[in-house]
């Protein structure tokens, strides 16, 4: 097997154990050495008053997408800081996230991601966003 088919069913296997992420819909999408793609579909309960999805959502994507980008090449690691820059409103049939890894360190790693909107054959940003991770070791929780 090729590390990026490797990498995509360690993904597959660490979200399908988050109930957070099932409860989102969260799927991944693609991963490789240093990248990670998810998605989630739109759902009602997800959205804020105006009827887009929920800020809270979107920084629940940033921070997820960049995570798995860094366990593709650090393996369990574990958020310490994350912002979000909000575009435009979300609005759309799906939401796609797409992380990299900036800058992996021995402790620490720098990700960044963007999220897309897609509904019909289109897709637009609606967010940015950055994540700075501390590489955990092999028996903590978190």
């Amino acid at each position: 097997m090729e590390p990026s088919t490797d990498a995509l069913a360690r993904l597959r296997a660490i979200n399908a154990a988050a109930a957070f992420n099932r409860w989102c819909g969260i799927e991944v999408v693609a991963a490789e050495p240093g990248s990670a793609t998810i998605a989630m579909p739109w759902r009602q309960d997800a959205g804020q008053y105006s009827g887009f999805l929920h800020a809270g959502l979107l920084g629940a994507l940033v921070d997820t997408a960049c995570g798995f980008a860094a366990a593709t090449v650090l393996g369990r690691v574990l958020a310490s800081h994350y912002s979000v820059s909000c575009l435009r409103p979300a609005v759309g049939e799906r939401f796609v996230a797409r992380a990299k890894v900036v800058k992996p360190g021995k402790n620490q790693v720098f990700t960044s991601c963007e999220v897309f909107a897609q509904a019909g054959d289109g897709e637009k940003l609606v967010a940015t966003g950055e994540t700075l991770l501390l590489v955990v070791g092999a028996g903590a929780d978190g």
